[in-house]
């Protein structure tokens, strides 16, 4: 017999419409691991192997826009359409199947959309680096966060494309050293460039933001699952925070545990920034897979 595969496989697939591109590895019970800004899919690798190395089976797209997967028609990237597509998704690997969804920066905010909008689908919840929206709402006017959050403004403008691509994404690199301070992201940054290389993935990319500020960029499609995305949800969450995150403070994990379901846990992570999955594997994963269990 030979051994299971360690690398996930890239996968394809059609959900809303929309051509997607997706990793898999493992059998068993589905994990969908969702990415965030500026990422891909590649940085659940490691978690993936060891999801999978539990027996799970673990399922990582490319959102919207990121290539591999395409660019919708519209070329819009709303959080709205990613809860969308991730339930569509999970009912065509999973069915009826309870399933777990992890997510990191967006892919946090995708994950408490979809856990609210579909509570029967997911038993657990797994998000890192963003909290839940009514935590980030209590701090909209801050100023420290704020400050932190100033490369959202630049995302509105116009000249933004030209900004975040110039000179080989020199704005990408800084923003990953900002966050994720004393990391070497030269690797995982290859791949985020591959997935935003094109103008029109790169423009799909920041249109979750402008979405975000103008919700009817997005129009009426998926309206119901844009509300999800500031409603609690019922599962049992894990959230994880690097104790340097220089995107959202760590202070955040007190509110965070307030506004959290029965039985959910928050941990910070020492020696990582927003970036943790890629500084601190080993931790995520050891964290991710006792409060999961073993596959039922």
């Amino acid at each position: 017999m030979s051994p299971a595969p360690s690398e996930p496989a890239l996968r394809r697939t059609t959900v809303n419409d929309l051509d997607m591109a997706y990793l898999e590895l493992g059998s068993g019970p589905l994990v969908v691991l969702l990415h965030g800004f500026p990422d891909t899919a590649w940085g659940w690798s490691p978690l993936m192997a060891d999801l999978a190395g539990a027996g799970y089976r673990a399922v990582a797209p490319f959102m919207r826009g990121y290539a591999p997967t395409a660019v919708p028609a519209d070329g819009l990237s709303p959080m709205s359409a990613w809860v969308a597509d991730v339930l569509a998704l999970r009912e065509q690997l999973a069915g009826d199947e309870p399933s777990v969804v992890v997510g990191h920066d967006w892919g946090a905010f995708a994950a408490y959309g979809v856990a609210s909008h579909a509570p029967h689908a997911w038993r657990r919840v797994v998000t890192a680096s963003v909290p839940p929206a009514s935590v980030m709402g209590e701090r909209a006017g801050d100023y420290d966060q704020l400050k932190r959050f100033w490369y959202q403004y630049l995302f509105l403008q116009p000249a933004a494309e030209a900004v975040v691509a110039a000179d080989d994404f020199a704005f990408l690199t800084r923003l990953w050293s900002d966050w994720s301070p004393g990391l070497d992201a030269s690797a995982p940054l290859l791949a985020v460039k591959d997935a935003l290389r094109d103008p029109a993935n790169l423009s799909a990319a920041l249109s979750t933001y402008r979405c975000l500020y103008d919700q009817e960029l997005a129009g009426p499609q998926f309206a119901d699952h844009a509300l999800a995305v500031f409603l609690p949800h019922p599962q049992p969450t894990l959230y994880l925070h690097g104790a340097d995150d220089g995107c959202i403070a760590a202070d955040v994990l007190g509110p965070t545990q307030q506004a959290l379901p029965a039985g959910s846990a928050v941990q910070l992570i020492a020696g990582a920034g927003h970036f943790l999955q890629y500084e601190q594997p080993a931790v995520v994963s050891r964290l991710v897979l006792d409060f999961l269990g073993a596959p039922a």
